[in-house]
């Protein structure tokens, strides 16, 4: 080859440096983008998927797990969980003693324990969060959880007006003294687990509403004064809830998160749509028919754990549809729950024949329902409807989810086989499916129970007369003296005895309809740790970090 000029060699470098500048260029724009989740990742955001938007973040009035995970990152009670176990370890209370008859214990409260305001935690702010709970004005429907407490459930009901005859008060600032009615062998788990033995800064509440009626506003983020790792900074409804982490909290130096991102989606399909695009380390649940897919291609991205809860309908009693018992037993013979969660939800669930999960703190209910065609014909001709002729028409109510769709379809389909009973469908969002069922608007309504605490008293209680979280139109005079009796029954085999008892009752009247034991069913990143599965899938974000993939 002839040589050539020099600046012609000159130039052919040049071209020739141009041209690598430009595949290098391409190349690196063709490279995989770091996603969402890899980003909030470095920045220790957690990216939390958290399927509806709350009804309020108080933690007296507000009553569903997806406010309670949120409200968990943002206060704190007198006693914490364990990461791994969920039992009692020291929140803001860093030590407490019980007397010899159990009756009366003493918290003592961190001397380092700081409202995010920088005000300090008190034994007084306990005293007025639980008086404010307890006042019927509010109308908390999670107020009998504080019923141990002597004169918790007079107060409440109006019978006593002083709140001075509360079995609490304040020794010092420091010291809190709670007088139980009883012995109450679970009281340390709910008082961990349940954001109503959480105390409210009360100077805030009371700046911006009446504390003692709902619709306050102190629970804006801009008002917003909590006591907890993080703080509130954002919400946007129905796009996103931000916490940040509190400088200010007791234990600010071990928690590793910045913060936490909750997204509510309530489509379970756009939510795991939304983890395999990079937007979430955590989904709130998983389309039932995906479970298998990821079973097989994806298992170190699902979580099937355990969960202390129970899948059941309410039914309104009150209805003409549902007055006769007849009519609700015929309605329960005739779910096929096996068949439910093996072709149904198909995450590892069992069919519930009793309401409290089996097992329960050592409990397990003596009366088991059963699946019976025959004796469900019987019975809804027994009652005036053979095979549904006559029968009222039956709405099956639930909130949005393609999940909980699936499962109304099917039983649809097998009242309308086995027993000849049509059903219609009717979904709502959230907070209106709520408003729902407080008002008893509907005729059977989806519904779903987990256990505050590890104890059967946790589920059976919900259906007492005056519960705040009956909603059927249901009450046992006899139903509520077993249970009450229990709670003041120190002999374990004898308090079961009682209980099991109840839910006799509860079985054989069937305000519900129990369709399965939950197991927690969710898409979780590799890039989430300390993360620990439990039987109430509480997760203490203080303990959680994120670890980045290598870039």
């Amino acid at each position: 080859m002839a040589n050539r000029p020099a600046y012609q060699v000159l130039k052919m470098k040049l071209l020739n440096s141009l041209l690598m500048l430009t595949v290098i260029s391409l190349l690196a724009g063709c490279g995989q983008r770091e996603t969402r989740v890899e980003v909030a990742a470095r920045e220790q955001i957690l990216l939390y998927g958290n399927k509806t938007e709350p009804q309020d973040l108080d933690p007296h009035v507000v009553e569903g797990v997806g406010e309670h995970t949120i409200i968990a990152t943002l206060l704190e009670g007198l006693v914490a969980e364990d990461p791994k176990t969920l039992d009692p370890v020291p929140g803001l209370a860093e030590r407490w003693e019980m007397s010899p008859d159990g009756k009366v214990y003493t918290f003592h409260i961190r001397s380092n324990a700081k409202w995010s305001n920088g005000d300090p935690v008190t034994a007084d702010d306990f005293v007025k969060s639980y008086r404010r709970i307890l006042t019927p004005s509010l109308g908390s429907k999670y107020s009998y959880m504080l019923y141990p407490m002597k004169n918790a459930k007079a107060f409440n009901e109006g019978k006593i007006t002083d709140p001075a005859q509360l079995g609490i008060r304040a020794v010092d600032a420091r010291t809190l003294e709670l007088t139980l009615e009883c012995p109450t062998s679970y009281l340390l788990n709910s008082m961990a687990s349940h954001y109503t033995w959480w105390a409210v800064h009360m100077p805030t509440v009371e700046k911006y509403g009446d504390p003692y009626k709902p619709g306050n506003k102190w629970t804006r983020p801009e008002n917003y004064v909590g006591n907890g790792p993080f703080i509130l900074t954002e919400w946007v409804p129905n796009s996103v809830i931000r916490v940040r982490k509190n400088t200010n909290y007791w234990d600010a130096a071990n928690v590793r998160l910045n913060g936490v991102d909750f997204l509510p989606i309530e489509s379970v399909d756009s939510e795991e749509r939304s983890f395999r695009a990079g937007q979430l380390h955590r989904t709130e649940e998983l389309p039932n028919g995906k479970i298998d897919a990821y079973r097989k291609d994806n298992p170190q991205l699902l979580r099937m754990d355990d969960y202390l809860g129970n899948y059941f309908y309410r039914l309104n009693v009150t209805h003409p549809a549902l007055k006769d018992k007849r009519v609700r037993r015929a309605l329960n013979q005739a779910i096929d729950r096996q068949a439910i969660v093996d072709t149904v939800t198909r995450g590892g669930q069992k069919p519930a024949f009793a309401f409290t999960p089996p097992g329960t703190a050592g409990y397990t209910s003596r009366t088991q329902l059963k699946f019976d065609l025959e004796g469900a014909k019987k019975l809804l001709a027994e009652a005036g409807y053979p095979d549904g002729k006559g029968l009222p028409p039956i709405e099956i109510h639930y909130n949005t989810s393609e999940n909980h769709r699936a499962i109304a379809e099917t039983i649809q389909q097998m009242w309308k086989k086995n027993l000849g009973v049509d059903a219609t469908l009717r979904n709502e969002e959230w907070k209106v499916y709520m408003d729902t069922q407080s008002s008893t608007n509907y005729v059977v309504s989806r519904a779903g129970w987990i256990g505050d605490y590890p104890d059967p008293n946790t589920f059976l209680e919900t259906f007492l007369s005056a519960g705040g979280n009956n909603r059927t139109g249901w009450g046992s005079a006899e139903y509520d003296r077993l249970i009450n009796q229990a709670a003041c029954t120190n002999d374990k085999q004898q308090r079961f005895e009682l209980l099991q008892q109840a839910e006799a009752i509860l079985l054989d009247e069937l305000p519900l309809l129990p369709i399965y034991y939950y197991t927690r069913v969710y898409l979780l990143s590799p890039m989430v740790k300390n993360w620990h599965p439990n039987y109430q899938d509480h997760h203490p974000f203080k303990y959680v970090y994120l670890e980045a993939p290598a870039k």
